[in-house]
């Protein structure tokens, strides 16, 4: 079930994304917004910023940018983040609900 929520927003030339990251999952994958979040699973473990690179390519294949374009600006030891993607941008709307994907 997905929050009325938006994960996203826009910062300056950039994109913000609020996830949830799930480390150690049984599988890699992007689920939905809960609690105002993207919840992503990877099967990578939190350490030695093995999950974080792992979430970076999950997103970008995701969002089908460059990983290059994705970077963490808060929570980088914790399941809570917030990431930024450069550059012009198409959303899937189903992480920006009551929004039409391009604008942002």
């Amino acid at each position: 079930m997905q929050d009325e929520e938006s994960c996203v927003r826009r910062v300056g030339d950039e994109v913000a994304v609020c996830v949830r990251v799930q480390p150690r999952a049984s599988r890699n994958e992007v689920l939905e917004v809960r609690n105002g979040r993207l919840l992503v699973r990877t099967t990578a473990a939190p350490a030695d910023g093995k999950a974080n690179k792992a979430v970076i390519r999950l997103l970008a294949r995701f969002l089908d940018v460059a990983p290059s374009r994705i970077r963490i600006v808060r929570g980088q030891t914790q399941r809570n983040k917030e990431l930024r993607i450069s550059g012009p941008i198409e959303l899937p709307l189903a992480i920006v609900p009551g929004r039409a994907a391009n604008g942002l």
